[in-house]
């Protein structure tokens, strides 16, 4: 008894002075609250009005996990998300009792199924594509679908580990980002496309010009198959690349060419490029120093510019092009921008990508440029459409992050991811397993050019480069819904190669 009683006084008197201690650290944040000027709320409601941040930093938890619906969230919603991770876990995609997407929101592709398929003889796998014939090394490209550019820096070692792997045991090209060539890129050995964003990371003089040397370096590694010329992004048409100071670890600094610490801030355009003729120059001295075909990777804005670019081209002749032109979307993704350019700057890929086609067709330069689209397209459907628009391969970065395990935190650009994918914290790193992360990569781009082909095999074509855009049609406002190419009249032919 005399125990028990002991232990209670000793309850008791922790009991009292837990309630003090709260009781002064309520006092405290009072005084605080009151003598701080920063925060209206708090000034006026001290103590209590701290909740309103507690409760607007819980709300964007809640509302992932328990509010929104499975089609609701932004930019990516819980459906998709869903697909990308059973297909990332080598598992099947069937669902049961029908679909949970709204088909009558205007805007949606819907697929137009054939009468008589082919049978499953008269099945074919997507032939092989060759970009750029008038380079010393023409590039063979396997895979339809592939991955964006996201650099080493903003994104974290093992993410580039397990990517680079990834790619290479499913055959596709890996982007390297603006960040320059890391030897982790290099170590998986698949095909890389080096990018040269505007700051020239990996590429770069003194002064921050292009050193010819420096590429023909980079260019010497056999890995590397092409060289993208970043002139926009989507998320951020008109402003460079950004990568905080915080990720810019002393290895990173080394393969970008900054000091450590510094913000990787890239420039909103080329030095060397002031108009289209300049552009065109440009592409040729890269081609012809690299020996690699050279595409460009921009955002459309309107047609003008490209009705310029392409009648430039066709002056000069068609040695003279881009081998690929790269076409984001405004809704590409980022890991830091602005919010006014993430949100009201450049056009969606849904609209961007058939008017850029129906241009380069008209030109006649549809054999000679090949159309790469990006921006948001992470899913079967996404793909199949931006073939039927157009284009000749498709690329991702955001799919492939959440074939690695994003749970899309929105974090980004704190260096704070919670998966490891987006930060050079070793604590968070450690979540990232190379070892089980490369095989969900390959998985996720091999399941996509496997339920793309059935689309394709559903609307009566042998393999997907094979669909045209009378085999989508787009929902309009009224419900009803029109083919793809009557949208968008002087679209190539059906029967158009």
């Amino acid at each position: 008894m005399d125990f028990a009683a002991a232990v209670m006084r000793a309850m008791a008197v922790g009991l009292v002075w837990l309630v003090g201690l709260g009781l002064l650290l309520i006092a405290v944040l009072f005084v605080i609250d009151r003598l701080q000027t920063a925060d209206a709320i708090r000034r006026n409601y001290p103590v209590i009005g701290r909740f309103r941040h507690l409760f607007s930093t819980l709300g964007e938890f809640f509302r992932q996990y328990f509010f929104a619906m499975d089609r609701e969230e932004l930019p990516f919603n819980r459906a998709q998300r869903e697909w990308v991770k059973h297909a990332g876990a080598g598992k099947g995609n069937t669902v049961a009792f029908g679909s949970t997407r709204n088909i009558t929101l205007p805007g949606t592709p819907v697929f137009v199924n054939a009468a008589f398929p082919p049978l499953d003889d008269q099945f074919a796998h997507t032939d092989p594509m060759v970009i750029g014939e008038f380079a010393r090394q023409p590039y063979v490209a396997r895979s339809i679908f592939n991955l964006s550019g996201m650099s080493y820096g903003a994104i974290s070692r093992p993410a580039v580990q397990a990517l680079s792997r990834g790619c290479r045991e499913a055959g596709i090209w890996m982007n390297t980002g603006e960040g320059g060539l890391s030897p982790f890129h290099l170590e998986g050995g698949c095909d890389l496309v080096f990018q040269m964003g505007t700051a020239k990371f990996g590429v770069r003089d003194a002064h921050g010009r292009l050193d010819d040397d420096k590429l023909r370096q980079v260019a010497a590694h056999d890995q590397v198959k092409m060289v993208e010329i970043k002139l926009a992004q989507g998320a951020k048409p008109g402003k460079g690349g950004i990568l905080p100071g915080a990720k810019v670890t002393p290895e990173i600094a080394a393969i970008r060419g900054l000091n450590v610490g510094q913000d990787g801030i890239s420039p909103n355009r080329h030095a060397e490029v002031d108009d289209w003729e300049d552009l065109l120059d440009f592409v040729g001295h890269v081609r012809e120093v690299s020996g690699l075909p050279v595409g460009i990777k921009t955002v459309f804005g309107s047609d003008q510019p490209f009705r310029d670019l392409f009648a430039a081209i066709n002056r000069r002749g068609p040695e003279s092009a881009p081998d690929f032109i790269t076409l984001d979307g405004a809704e590409g993704g980022t890991g830091a921008a602005p919010m006014p350019l993430i949100d009201l700057v450049g056009v969606s890929i849904r609209e961007a990508l058939p008017r850029v086609t129906r241009m380069r067709d008209k030109a006649g330069l549809k054999a000679r440029i090949r159309l790469i689209a990006s921006g948001k397209l992470v899913n079967p459907g996404d793909v199949a459409w931006a073939l039927c628009a157009g284009a000749d391969f498709i690329t991702s970065a955001r799919g492939f992050m959440f074939s690695l395990g994003c749970i899309q935190a929105l974090k980004c650009n704190r260096n704070t991811c919670p998966t490891g994918i987006t930060t050079h914290n070793p604590r968070f790193q450690k979540g990232l397993v190379v070892a089980e992360k490369w095989q969900r990569v390959a998985h996720y781009a091999k399941a996509i050019g496997k339920e793309v082909e059935i689309i394709a095999h559903s609307v009566g074509v042998a393999e997907p480069r094979q669909m045209r855009p009378h085999h989508v049609r787009i929902v309009q406002p009224d419900g009803s819904s029109v083919p793809l190419d009557k949208l968008h009249p002087g679209y190539r032919s059906p029967a158009a190669s």
